[in-house]
């Protein structure tokens, strides 16, 4: 027989929220360690936004006969992980930190590399790797969380999910791109 979590009765809960308002959404029931999930959702920040500036520039770069359509889908992704920089930044005002867009170390921290590529073949592989880099590190920061963040954990799920869907999207480009066999 499992053990069953007991739920705290309505005037428990009516205390605790009452304490410590001006933290927000974080509540007597947070456990994770906010400094190190705010650290974690900086790097992904950092891998973010080098993830739009790379795709951006594949967008204007990009040139050839088979161009024309995966400039506009080089757009779309940059525009979906601009999305998905919103949204960690957002989560780390709510959990009390600073989203860090400092460019000085934006690089640094992203788990992705803001290489150019020079072909559309280059270019192509390179977004590849970086969604692949990205899918891995957010799988491993979603196992970190497990359950002491579900919120953040539930929005890394959602980021992974398209992050996936781009990196199935670019190995489809690849394969169709006569010149990158």
């Amino acid at each position: 027989m499992t053990e069953k979590t007991v739920l705290s009765n309505v005037e428990t809960l009516r205390q605790q929220a009452r304490q410590h308002i001006q933290e927000g959404a974080i509540t007597h029931g947070y456990a994770a360690d906010r400094v190190m999930i705010i650290k974690l959702l900086n790097d992904a920040l950092a891998t973010e936004t080098v993830c739009v500036l790379r795709y951006r520039r594949h967008h204007f770069m990009a040139r050839g006969m088979h161009a024309k359509s995966i400039a506009e889908e080089f757009l779309i992704h940059a525009n979906e992980e601009q999305g998905h920089a919103d949204q960690i930044a957002e989560r780390i005002v709510q959990l009390g930190g600073e989203p860090d867009f400092c460019p000085d170390t934006l690089s640094q921290r992203s788990h992705a590399e803001y290489v150019t590529g020079h072909s559309l073949a280059d270019m192509i592989k390179e977004d590849l790797i970086a969604e692949r880099i990205a899918i891995d590190s957010y799988r491993e920061v979603i196992d970190y969380l497990a359950e002491q963040d579900s919120t953040t954990s539930q929005m890394l799920k959602a980021i992974l999910a398209v992050e996936e869907k781009h990196a199935d999207e670019l190995a489809s480009m690849l394969e169709d791109l006569p010149t990158a066999r």
